[in-house]
């Protein structure tokens, strides 16, 4: 389960690269929401083809491992997005917890959604 922890961290570089996307291409061509919306959708691509070229690398022991690596992948995700976006990056709470707001098209909750499940839906894929 140590390999599956470690390469949680490769998915801070994938992220922070999105966030550079996001304000460097997207914020200047769309609204601020829109960027969200197109930067949550290329995060779950960029996160899905760093899930599947990994379980090539270690595959998954059985389904139950895809649940704790979600499980663990979640956990460290929300830890981090608070504790560095607000301790780091000086980030309010407020600006924190807005990206949490489905109602106002908020949709980050679908990047947790997807860091989730992306273990077990990718390994059942790879497995036929």
């Amino acid at each position: 389960m140590w390999k599956y922890i470690l390469a949680w961290f490769p998915m801070i570089i994938i992220a922070i690269s999105n966030g550079l996307f996001r304000e460097k291409f997207l914020a200047s061509r769309f609204s601020e929401l829109q960027a969200h919306q197109l930067s949550t959708a290329s995060m779950i691509v960029l996160f899905g083809i760093y899930v599947w070229v990994l379980f090539r690398i270690w595959p998954p022991m059985n389904i139950s491992q895809t649940l704790y690596i979600g499980l663990a992948w979640l956990l460290f995700t929300v830890i981090f997005e608070f504790l560095f976006g607000h301790y780091v990056a000086g980030h309010p709470w407020e600006k924190l917890l807005h990206d949490y707001n489905i109602l106002a098209g908020r949709v980050w909750l679908l990047i947790l959604i997807w860091i989730s499940v992306a273990p077990y839906v990718i390994y059942r894929i790879q497995q036929g």
